[in-house]
């Protein structure tokens, strides 16, 4: 009984992931996509290129006989029991190639696209200042609307915040370290002796 309760919860642990959940999202939608791309290549741009190749049979019939195998009549050649080349299958799958890869190649501009206007767009959005910031800009003489001079303030805090941070890190650094040399601990008071007695020799 324990052993199955641990079995459920690996399991449960297992799809609960969320590489597991993105991957299955993938597949689905992989599935639908090819599915979309399969009707585009059979049901239009196939008919068209069969229809422009119309003098030659279109594409189903663009094959090669190496070694015929006839019907019953001896005139009618038996493709399933033939050796051929099947240069229809062949351009077909190139197509629908061409299809996925430019298809692909559309959505990801447009991904891209799309990220960019976002990016630009959180950019444009009205920073949030205090009362005391909007002062300190009213008394620089900056307007609020003047969104690089107030981005360009925010940095120049931003930046004096990050130098007395690390200032006072610093400073508490040098102060323990102080500590540690003015209350040295028992193990260094020997090795300080020990130091000292080793010069004497």
């Amino acid at each position: 009984m324990k052993r199955i309760k641990q079995f459920f919860a690996e399991f449960k642990k297992f799809i609960s992931r969320g590489n597991i959940i993105d991957m299955a999202i993938g597949v689905i939608v992989g599935n639908a996509f090819s599915a979309i791309v399969k009707a585009l290549t059979d049901k239009i741009i196939m008919p068209l290129i069969n229809w422009m190749l119309s003098g030659s049979g279109g594409l189903e019939s663009a094959y090669t006989i190496l070694k015929p195998a006839y019907e019953a009549d001896g005139v009618t050649i038996n493709l399933a029991n033939s050796i051929y080349i099947d240069w229809g299958a062949f351009i077909t799958a190139i197509l629908n190639f061409l299809i996925i890869a430019f298809t692909l190649f559309i959505i990801l501009k447009v991904a891209m696209k799309s990220r960019e206007m976002f990016e630009d767009a959180a950019k444009l959005v009205k920073p949030k200042l205090t009362k005391e910031q909007r002062k300190e800009l009213k008394a620089r003489g900056v307007k609020l609307s003047n969104r690089q001079a107030v981005k360009a303030y925010l940095d120049e805090i931003a930046a004096k915040e990050a130098e007395a941070k690390a200032k006072a890190e610093a400073e508490a650094k040098a102060k323990a370290e102080a500590d540690r040399l003015a209350n040295p601990t028992q193990e260094e008071l020997l090795k300080q002796i020990r130091d000292l007695l080793a010069e004497k020799k």
